[in-house]
């Protein structure tokens, strides 16, 4: 379990790198005509969301799941005002791009806020795509990592919805992790936790679509961020691909939007269920910080 639980991790890490130059674009035939089928890294354009990144980076969203995995490691475990401190040092003298949940939050913080209220009302998915080093750190421990996942999500994205995602994909790695396929898996915490809520819809209708081509079924879902939009496509790639990490995280890429909160979900959930023999060992050795992911992982 433990090598899955590593591949988890840089799989996510590398679905967001992969996504990095294309990001947030929505013309899917754009994409295609100016980059064709993206299989490897790219240095993001001046014209783009990153322009001071470097291929192989991350968004601010592997940012930030970095520095989850860095409080994490430091600290032997969640600690939410550690993992704050670390997240607002972040942004201090940021040269990426800071979106609206991060503003949001940073703002409360300034007016007096601490870091146990809850932070932007933001729906966005990002909020619950950083879960990945918690799924590792708490792999023997749902009940704590039910717990994380909520607090670390709630401290900028407090949409209840987004915070509910969060548990929903950390019970589906967890089990994923201890031997249930993906498939299965989301049905069984469907059934089991969320057949009340509009979870149980999105993950019915990413099943249902999942014998149906990956860019027409996102973009019927909607490519935005907002986890009402992404959370199905998520659901539809890790049931269409689940057999095929790198063709789930390069659909993802090609489909436009915000493919990098896709697919760090997609990229959490497949990589915990394939291990490391899924992972292209080209991306692994162009992902700038792999060596010290591994190294704050053999510190958890």
């Amino acid at each position: 379990m433990d090598s899955h639980g590593k591949a988890m991790v840089l799989a996510a890490f590398a679905a967001d790198a992969l996504a990095l130059g294309a990001h947030w674009i929505y013309d899917t035939a754009s994409i295609s005509k100016r980059f064709g089928r993206i299989e490897a890294f790219l240095k993001p354009g001046p014209d783009s969301y990153h322009p001071t990144k470097e291929k192989g980076a991350f968004t601010h969203y592997g940012d930030q799941t970095l520095v989850l995995l860095e409080s994490l490691a430091a600290k032997h475990g969640f600690d939410l005002s550690d993992f704050s401190t670390r997240w607002r040092a972040l942004f201090e003298n940021y040269t990426g791009y800071v979106d609206n949940a991060t503003r949001i939050t940073l703002s409360m913080y300034a007016s007096g806020n601490s870091h146990e209220d809850p932070g932007s009302p933001s729906d966005d998915l990002a909020g619950a795509s950083r879960i990945a080093p918690l799924v590792y750190a708490c792999r023997n421990d749902l009940d704590t990592l039910l717990r994380c996942a909520k607090a670390q999500t709630r401290m900028t994205h407090s949409d209840p919805l987004t915070v509910e995602s969060a548990t929903f994909f950390a019970r589906v790695a967890y089990l994923v992790l201890h031997g249930t396929s993906p498939a299965e898996a989301m049905k069984q915490v469907v059934q089991e936790h969320f057949s009340a809520s509009p979870i149980s819809d999105w993950v019915g209708a990413g099943l249902a679509s999942k014998g149906r081509d990956s860019i027409p079924s996102i973009a019927a879902f909607g490519q935005t961020c907002h986890t009402p939009e992404a959370f199905p496509g998520a659901v539809h790639l890790i049931a269409r691909y689940e057999s095929d990490l790198k063709e789930a995280l390069i659909q993802s890429v090609m489909a436009g939007g915000d493919s990098a909160a896709r697919g760090m979900i997609v990229g959490m959930v497949l990589g915990a269920w394939l291990g490391p023999e899924a992972l292209p060992q080209p991306w692994l050795d162009a992902l700038q910080e792999r060596d010290r992911i591994l190294g704050l992982m053999a510190g958890l």
